[in-house]
This record gives C-alpha cells, sequence and structure tokens, in this order.
C-alpha cells in the first residue's frame, strides 16, 4: 500500500502584520520621492531614471524568482524598485507623453481589474497566503506594479490636477483606508461565528487597502518634499528618501533576525497539488483555512 508522500510548500511572500503596513507605506514614499531625486536632483532625467531603475528591477525580480522562500531582504527590494518604476511609468505618460492623469487613472484602473481577472481565472484564489509558485509570483508582482502606477496618477490627480492639496489628499486616503477597515469588520460581524473569518473578505479588504496604501504614499511623500509654496514642509526628496530608507532598512533588518512574518508553510500531497492553508492574518483581518 502507497503511503501518501507530503511535501511543504514555502510562499514567497510576507506575513501581512502591522510590520507589513509600516514598510508598504514607507515604499511607496520613497517610491515617489526616490524617482523626483534621481530625475530632478541628480538630473539624471525622467529617460535616464526609467532605464536605470529599470534595469535595476529586472535584476532584482531576477534574484527573488530564484529564492525558494520569502527572504525580507530581497522582497522588500523588489518593493521598492517596483514603487519607483510605478511612478516613473505614470511620469512617463504625463509628461512625455501628455496624457492625462485622468486617462492615466482611468487606464491603470482598467488594467489592475483585469489582472485582477486574469489571476482569479488562472488560479482561482487572489489570497497572497498561497504565492509558493512561478506563476503566482508572476501575477503578484504585475498586480504590484500596476496598483503602484495607478496610486502615482490618482494621488497626482487629487493633489495636483484637482488642486486639492497634499495634506488633503493625504487625509481622503486615510480616511478610505479606515472605510476599508470599518467594512472588514462590519461584513465579518454580520456573520455567523463559525463563518467571520471568510477569505473572500479578508482578501478584497487587503487588497482594496494595498491599492490605496499607494496614492497614500505618493501623498505623504509629496507633503513632506514639496517646497512651503506649493504646500509641502520643504524637507526635500534627498532628505525625505533618507529617511525613509533607512527606517525600510532598520525594520528589514528586525524581521530577517526575528522572522516575525515568516508565513507558516503549506502542505500539499506529492500526487495531486491539493493544498491545505494555514490561517493567518491580513494585517486588517484573518483568513481562515477554509
Amino acid at each position: 500500500m502507497n503511503k501518501t508522500r507530503t511535501k511543504q510548500l514555502l510562499n514567497k511572500v510576507p506575513e501581512v502584520t502591522i510590520y507589513f503596513w509600516i514598510i508598504k507605506v514607507l515604499c511607496t514614499t520613497v517610491g515617489e520621492t526616490a524617482a523626483d531625486y534621481l530625475n530632478e536632483t541628480l538630473h539624471f532625467g525622467l529617460t535616464g531614471t526609467s532605464l536605470m531603475m529599470g534595469a535595476l528591477l529586472i535584476v532584482v525580480l531576477a534574484l527573488q524568482f530564484k529564492k525558494e522562500r520569502y527572504v525580507p531582504s530581497f522582497y522588500w527590494s523588489a518593493v521598492v524598485l517596483l514603487s519607483i518604476v510605478g511612478t516613473l511609468i505614470t511620469d512617463n505618460l504625463t509628461d512625455h507623453l501628455g496624457v492625462p492623469l485622468q486617462t492615466t487613472t482611468a487606464v491603470f484602473s482598467v488594467l489592475l481589474v483585469l489582472t485582477f481577472a486574469g489571476w482569479y481565472a488562472v488560479e482561482k484564489t487572489l489570497s497572497v497566503h498561497t504565492i509558493y509558485t512561478m506563476r503566482r509570483e508572476e501575477f503578484y508582482w504585475l498586480t504590484i506594479l500596476v496598483t503602484f502606477a495607478l496610486g502615482t496618477a490618482a494621488g497626482d490627480l487629487s493633489a495636483e490636477k484637482w488642486g486639492l492639496g497634499y495634506s488633503t489628499s493625504l487625509g481622503i486616503f486615510l480616511g478610505l483606508i479606515a472605510a476599508v477597515t470599518l467594512a472588514y469588520y462590519a461584513i465579518r460581524s454580520l456573520l455567523p461565528q463559525e463563518h467571520r473569518y471568510q477569505p473572500a473578505n479578508a482578501i478584497a479588504s487587503f487588497w482594496l487597502a494595498y491599492i490605496l496604501t499607494r496614492p497614500l504614499g505618493a501623498s505623504i511623500g509629496d507633503f513632506l518634499s514639496q517646497a512651503r509654496s506649493a504646500g509641502g514642509l520643504g524637507l526635500g526628496t534627498t532628505m525625505t528618501s533618507a529617511l525613509f530608507l533607512g527606517s525600510i532598512l532598520l525594520l528589514v533588518v528586525y524581521l530577517t533576525v526575528t522572522k516575525r512574518d515568516v508565513i507558516a508553510p503549506a502542505v500539499a500531497t506529492a500526487d495531486a497539488d491539493a493544498t491545505i492553508e494555514a490561517p493567518a492574518a491580513y494585517g486588517i483581518g484573518e483568513e481562515s483555512a477554509g
């Protein structure tokens, strides 16, 4: 009688804890300020900055894909670079090609919906707790890139094109994230006790919050770095980028040492790719194994 062989499947992304959300916002802020720093302060120009950061992103993602498990330094390096490149994509469309921010926001919104649709059609899940195949990781990183480009366009649209200002835009996106969080808990409270940790509710809440943290980060970056005459605090892109990159580095070192954000391995049979997903939190709420 053949025994069922099992294997552990190691997730390639971190658990969604408070550390995840803090570093995510820091990364999105760096994406906004670092792109401006390289482009304007160092005078690389938009094209030169885009080529350099694009090439560096390809290298880092190649290294990330080669890893068999989540490694904080590689993962968060990829997120920082995706944030910068996402910003540059929007900036190139706006500044070089003259595409209105309303159009780029709408286009990237549609692309994001299509990316989610394609991911779900192929994998039947959008859970970040099951990123343990190359195809799922490809969808994951593509989704993140689109969210960064969309967030840059939406942040600039509200703060600059609509004239709301950086501090007002920051407050708006904070309010929207709070609304998503409240909606998650409201939906959960309405469900019977045994069904409160619904994967669909947690996954939808996670991705909505994830999308909204990008324009939040862009607004924070602009608010801190832009001149006081433009509605900012006047810290400049150099100081803002250095401050946030240093904070990211400290948190990544902490997580590397403590492994506080490592997702427990899933289990799969060797003869069939049926997995059992361990319960885990999205930072907003928990996702059940069911």
